[in-house]
């Protein structure tokens, strides 16, 4: 019987070891703080010079989030694409073991597109923001998915648009930047609503004919383009749509709900460079 407790009771004494918190065993790492990061970006050089792609490199005991502009990664090491010469700012954010975050800017300073950019970066953008307005006619409406290539059944002007969101016709303008990737939409009543914006162009779409509608897919982050709403479904925001036309003084999107067939109504936008 002695042993028989004796037994039970060193079973007991294992099973409340096991159970002691992993913090004790497993101690969390000391946060460090933005100074104490060891993080790198460097050009890869091409025929001596700084190209637009970096290395970048964090050898520090956080994780990592790097903000190159133009994108997010969240590698320990990786290797960007710039798209603008000059000095381009990467920000690194770090995440310590506590759950607490540090934030440090490194600046790089790019000699030569090396590599081949985009063009849809420097027709959006310009040389680094270019700022849209609406055509002056026929700027916004609707018309047949994989049919219409603008407004064609219902069309609006400018004044039209104010009517569907406020502050966002007449007088409206959006700004496109590569820092960032962001997208600020100016209202004209004097308030701005910012966030980003990407773009796919390998997710083009054909009419049944096999002709060519969608060029690329364009999505933005906690903003919508002007009056970027869709009339069809109670005026919900708008963030992802079909990219129609992209030019250096012309830009032609298109939405349409899910599961719309070809011929269903779908909404567009028709935008050019601000003078």
């Amino acid at each position: 019987m002695r042993k028989s407790i004796l037994y039970i009771l060193t079973l007991l004494w294992l099973f409340i070891m096991a159970c002691e918190p992993i913090e004790k065993r497993l101690p969390m790492g000391d946060p460090i703080s933005a100074e104490q990061l060891d993080i790198s970006a460097t050009p890869i050089l091409i025929d001596g010079k700084r190209s637009n792609k970096v290395v970048m490199k964090n050898h520090s005991p956080v994780m990592s989030n790097w903000n190159y502009g133009v994108g997010i990664s969240q590698k320990m090491t990786d290797t960007v694409l710039l798209v603008i010469t000059g000095d381009n700012d990467i920000i690194f954010t770090g995440l310590n073991p506590d759950g607490s975050t540090i934030t440090k800017t490194l600046t790089v300073n790019v000699e030569e597109l090396s590599f081949p950019v985009p063009a849809e970066w420097a027709l959006l953008c310009g040389d680094g923001e270019k700022e849209w307005e609406w055509a002056a006619t026929n700027c916004w409406g609707n018309g047949g998915y994989l049919a219409s290539f603008g407004p064609a059944w219902w069309v609006l002007d400018q004044n039209g648009v104010e009517e569907q969101a406020a502050g966002e016709g007449p007088g409206a303008s959006m700004v496109f930047s590569i820092s960032g990737a962001s997208l600020t939409k100016k209202r004209n009543n004097g308030t701005t609503v910012a966030g980003s914006f990407s773009f796919d162009m390998a997710k083009k779409k054909e009419t049944s004919g096999g002709v060519s509608w969608a060029i690329g897919e364009f999505k933005t982050v906690g903003v919508t383009v002007l009056c970027g709403v869709s009339p069809d479904e109670g005026k919900i925001p708008v963030n992802t749509y079909d990219i129609l036309e992209l030019s250096e003084d012309r830009l032609v999107l298109a939405y349409a709900p899910a599961g719309t067939g070809e011929w269903g109504t779908a909404y567009f936008w028709v935008f050019v460079p601000k003078k």
